[in-house]
């Protein structure tokens, strides 16, 4: 790919701008930042051990977050269940075609 150009280069700029080589990583810098803990690593770190350390139970949660049962009829499910070990549960193949072709349309559409 050819660098681009935007006018002039920055002071202290040794090449044009152009894409990003990832695989140009120097090993000895990556050692180095593992190593050794910068300023702007320190506090992360800090925050990370005293998030750890508080108990799970001083977070509350509203009651009103919660989504109760799922809407889920108990007997119909169970006779559902029941044809399908007896071997009596009608699959229509046209149906489950059908069904699939509908879930990949709405899945591929955006709203």
């Amino acid at each position: 790919m050819p660098p681009i150009e935007f006018g002039q280069r920055p002071p202290g700029a040794t090449r044009p701008v152009g894409a990003i080589r990832t695989n140009a990583a120097k090993p000895s810098t990556a050692v180095a930042s593992a190593a050794a803990p910068t300023a702007a690593t320190a506090p992360a770190s800090a925050l990370a051990s005293a998030l750890a350390s508080t108990p799970a139970a001083a977070v509350q949660t509203s009651p009103a977050l919660d989504p109760g049962k799922p809407p889920i009829d108990e007997n119909r499910v169970s006779v559902i269940r029941n044809a399908i070990q007896k071997g009596t549960y009608p699959l229509l193949p046209t149906k489950v075609a059908d069904a699939m072709i509908a879930a990949g349309l709405m899945l591929s559409t955006k709203p």
